[in-house]
């Protein structure tokens, strides 16, 4: 059974008339009163702990209370470890880039697109080139063009104040597909017609 996620009474603290007691070896030990069946867990020098204060009766269960909240820090604990982070990192560019900083913000974005991360991409205007949005959301669109294979747009280019932004994320994977392609590329190919003929020939050779 489930242990509820509420914050668990043990021992004395629970003070119900009547409790379903599960043994440490999870056998049922049937209905008895709270006082019985801290007096089970005492002789096993356990806890009992209610695990179900919803059911009728409440379930409680006999156990090492201090070995369970050592077990439950460490999973948490483990989840913590194996949960990522997606973060928003930001590509800033201006208006007028030059190609070789153009190509090295693209191998910037395509590093974190492929580390799982989200992307902010914003170009910036100097000055009179504020006239012009234009030329930043053709750049924007240049950006999105080098990185399609592995991104898409989640917001297209928006103005924000002297800047043109847009926002992309990682294309999701689909192994299906490179499976499929797999087995069509392992296809076997069907013999030529020079491969079918050449047996015939040594036959005629032989007679």
């Amino acid at each position: 059974m489930a242990i509820s996620k509420q914050e668990l009474q043990i021992n004395e603290e629970i003070r119900d008339k009547e409790v379903l007691v599960i043994d440490a070896d999870g056998s049922k030990k049937g209905v008895m009163s709270a006082r019985d069946a801290q007096k089970l867990a005492f002789d096993q020098n356990l806890d009992l702990v209610k695990i179900a204060p919803q059911a009728t009766p409440p379930v409680c269960r006999v156990m090492d209370y201090g070995k369970y909240c050592f077990e439950q820090q460490k999973r948490e604990k483990e989840a913590r470890k194996n949960q990522r982070t997606v973060e928003i990192k930001e590509i800033r560019m201006f208006s007028a880039i030059d190609t070789h900083d153009f190509e090295t913000k693209v191998a910037q974005g395509r590093k974190f697109l492929q580390g799982g991360d989200k992307v902010k991409v914003s170009v910036r205007f100097r000055k009179r080139a504020i006239a012009h949005p234009h030329l930043g959301e053709e750049l924007l669109m240049r950006y999105r063009d080098e990185v399609g294979e592995i991104a898409v747009v989640d917001k297209p280019p928006k103005m924000e104040g002297r800047a043109i932004v847009m926002f992309m994320s990682p294309k999701q994977q689909k192994p299906e597909k490179a499976e499929k392609g797999q087995k069509k590329a392992q296809k076997p190919q069907p013999e030529t017609a020079a491969q079918t003929e050449a047996p015939a020939a040594s036959e005629q050779q032989e007679d």
